[in-house]
């Protein structure tokens, strides 16, 4: 199967939808499978949080038919770090008894994408 920058910014793109929609409207799904009570506080957080992923979301839709550019490999390596941040912050908590096993879901799935867009832009030559 050859991974296409497109093919991997439009599932990106699908998947940064639904975690803005549930971080807008049903933030204890997440909360209460991380072990996170859900405050006023964290759900404040979590709707903050749901209008960057809405903004990544539109980012790479927009950008999934670009040429292998500077500026493309800016926006993948952009997201690689962000999601690699993302998993170290969830092992993290984590591992200082802050979260549940349950955020080991999205720590697995932060570096594979990070590993997924990495290899986009490996192969883009970029």
């Amino acid at each position: 199967m050859h991974l296409s920058f497109y093919l991997l910014a439009m599932i990106t793109a699908g998947a940064f939808v639904i975690l803005a929609a549930v971080w807008m409207f049903a933030p204890t799904k997440f909360l209460s499978a991380w072990g996170v009570d859900y405050s006023v506080s964290t759900g404040l957080i979590g709707r903050r949080a749901a209008a960057l992923y809405a903004g990544i979301a539109t980012i790479f839709f927009l950008a999934r038919n670009a040429e292998p550019s500077a500026t493309l490999n800016a926006l993948i390596y952009g997201l690689i770090t962000t999601c690699v941040m993302l998993a170290l912050l969830g092992l993290y908590e984590f591992f200082r008894g802050s979260a549940s096993k349950g955020i080991l879901p999205a720590v697995v799935i932060e570096i594979v994408l990070s590993l997924l867009f990495f290899m986009v832009v490996s192969i883009a030559g970029n």
